[in-house]
This record gives C-alpha cells, sequence and structure tokens, in this order.
C-alpha cells in the first residue's frame, strides 16, 4: 500500500476515535459539575481538562480566564482549535475523502454525513440547548463508523492501518481521561481516605466508569462498590474491558503484525514490550509507582510508538 494512502486512513480513524474520546472527556467533567461541589473544584476540573489535553497555554491565549462554557465551545467547536470535536470530524472527513476509492461506499458516506450533521447541529444551537445529547451523538457517530468499517471493508492492509489509528488513539486517551481525574481533585484516593471523602468520591468515579462504558462492567466484574484502585486495574490492567489500555495495545501489536515490514521490525518490538508490561503487570506496583507518573511515562511511550509507526509506514520515503 502506498504510503500517503496508509497515512490518510490511519488519520482518519484516528480524527474520529479523537472526536469521541473528546467528547468522553467532556462528559465527564459535565457531569461532575451537575454535582454539590465547591466552585475551586469545579472549576479544578475544567483546568485539569485542558492541562492533560495540552491545551490550556492555546485556550487562556484566547479566553483569559478558565470557565465551563468558554470550555465547552474551545473544546466542541472552535475550528482554531485542532483537538476539537469539529476540528477532529473535519480532519476525518478530508482524509475520507483523499482516499474514497479505497473506502466502501457505506465507510464514505457515514464519514460525509457525520460531518454534515455536526454542521447543521452546530448552526442550530443544539449542543448550546443540550450538551450531554450532542455529546452522546457524537459518541455514537464514532461507534457507527467503526461498525460500518468492520462490517464492509475488506480485511486488508487498509482495514489494518485504519484499526491501528483506532486504537493508538484510545490508549493515549483513555491514558489522559484516567489522569484529568487526578488533575480535578488533586489529591490521592488510594492512600488512607476519610469516610467523608471515600463518599464524595464515589460519584465521580461513577461518572469516569459511564464515560467510558465500563459502570455496568465494573458492577459485573467487581460486584462490590466502586474503589479507585479497582476502577484504575479495570481502564489499565484488565484485557476483557474494550478500552483498558491493555485492550488497546492487543489490538495495536495484533495489526502492526499484520502490516510489518523489513524496517518496522523495532517498531514492532516495541509495542510488544508495552503490552507485555500491562500483560503481566499489577494495579499495586502501578499504584506504588504513582498513578500520575505511570500514566505520564504511559503517554510518552505511546506517543513515542505513533511516531515510530509514522517514520516505517506513513511517511513518504525521502529521495
Amino acid at each position: 500500500m502506498l504510503s500517503r494512502t496508509a497515512d490518510h486512513l490511519f488519520w482518519m480513524s484516528r480524527y474520529t476515535e479523537r472526536a469521541e474520546n473528546t467528547a468522553r472527556m467532556l462528559d465527564v467533567n459535565y457531569q461532575t459539575a451537575l454535582l454539590p461541589q465547591s466552585e475551586a473544584v469545579a472549576l479544578l476540573g475544567w483546568q485539569g481538562l485542558l492541562s492533560i489535553s495540552e491545551l490550556l497555554p492555546a485556550y487562556t491565549a484566547l479566553h483569559g480566564e478558565v470557565n465551563a462554557r468558554d470550555v465547552m465551545n474551545f473544546m466542541v467547536k472552535d475550528e482554531s482549535n485542532p483537538s476539537s470535536i469539529l476540528s477532529c470530524l473535519r480532519a476525518a472527513r478530508e482524509n475520507a475523502r483523499a482516499v474514497r476509492g479505497t473506502l466502501t461506499t457505506e465507510v464514505w458516506e457515514t464519514q460525509n454525513q457525520t460531518w454534515l450533521e455536526v454542521l447543521r447541529m452546530i448552526n442550530d444551537d443544539e449542543f448550546e440547548r443540550d450538551p450531554g445529547q450532542f455529546l452522546d451523538w457524537v459518541k455514537f457517530r464514532s461507534h457507527l463508523s467503526r461498525g460500518v468499517t468492520l462490517g464492509t471493508m475488506l480485511t486488508d492492509e487498509a482495514l489494518y492501518f485504519m484499526r491501528l489509528g483506532t486504537f493508538l488513539e484510545r490508549a493515549d486517551n483513555t491514558a489522559r481521561l484516567l489522569d484529568v481525574k487526578f488533575h480535578a481533585l488533586q489529591s490521592d484516593f488510594f492512600g488512607a481516605a476519610s469516610e467523608k471523602d471515600q463518599e464524595y468520591d464515589f460519584y465521580h468515579w461513577s461518572a469516569i466508569l459511564r464515560s467510558v462504558s465500563g459502570f455496568e462492567i465494573y458492577r459485573k466484574v467487581y460486584r462490590d462498590v466502586i474503589k479507585p484502585e479497582r476502577v484504575a486495574e479495570l481502564l489499565i490492567l484488565r484485557q476483557d474491558m474494550p478500552r483498558s489500555l491493555h485492550a488497546s495495545l492487543n489490538e495495536v501489536v495484533s495489526n502492526l503484525a499484520m502490516v510489518s515490514s523489513d524496517q518496522s521490525g523495532e517498531t514492532h518490538r516495541h509495542a510488544g514490550k508495552l503490552c507485555a508490561e500491562l500483560q503481566f503487570g499489577s494495579i499495586d506496583e502501578i499504584l506504588a509507582t504513582g498513578l500520575h507518573a505511570y500514566l505520564s511515562q504511559f503517554l510518552d511511550r505511546v506517543n513515542d510508538l505513533g511516531a515510530r509507526i509514522s517514520r516505517d509506514f506513513l511517511m513518504p520515503a525521502t529521495a
């Protein structure tokens, strides 16, 4: 496959997944902002979201002080923000258009319709009227895109590069989503927290789980009250949790194997090593290291893996 084609397919899927995960992160803050809490705690949540997305400097340059309305607008419909939902859906559609002949009609029409519909919804102020419903719609369109892709695309290199983009982005965003929690609360609830802290924190962890469609899964797996260390274990180490770091890296490794070339051996080794650490790791070791430190290191390694994939497969060879 031409590296240019692989690049468009890879980034089409990454941008679609990024739009969904931006919606999920916003949904966490939107839900927790509705809970009884001080204004200072609520503000930390929005600042944390911008910080972990590496968008705080860009936001403050445009809006100055952080507030919920401006952050939501910046992350949803600000075209100057390349990570906003509107920018991501546009980029996904443009990448799809560039490789229209490689995609099935159903995949192309799904991407195109999503773009046209999000423009209409934003122009009609549907986001302002009901942010929760709009964010749910973004997540649904991403689900639809993945389902149509798996249901209609030939199982070949095109699909493998699309899946690579999806799961590399998902690993990155799940790690960021977990980290948002700690930026927002500025506290380590894995220690000996008071009973009042535990009761207060239950609702925040519930919002985290619901944002990754993990609330029912948590209940099924652990059959117990929500505990922070188990939430972390579910989203980091559980191979059977679809949005966990382990499940995402499994997909990255298997799809890398399907497109491997003579020059990609080192990239495959790095991906396999990271996956093996998740497979044989324990939550106690991670918490002893510190969850924020662990997630920061994981994000660095995922970013390095993305750069290696780009170098090996996506960037045109220079003469």
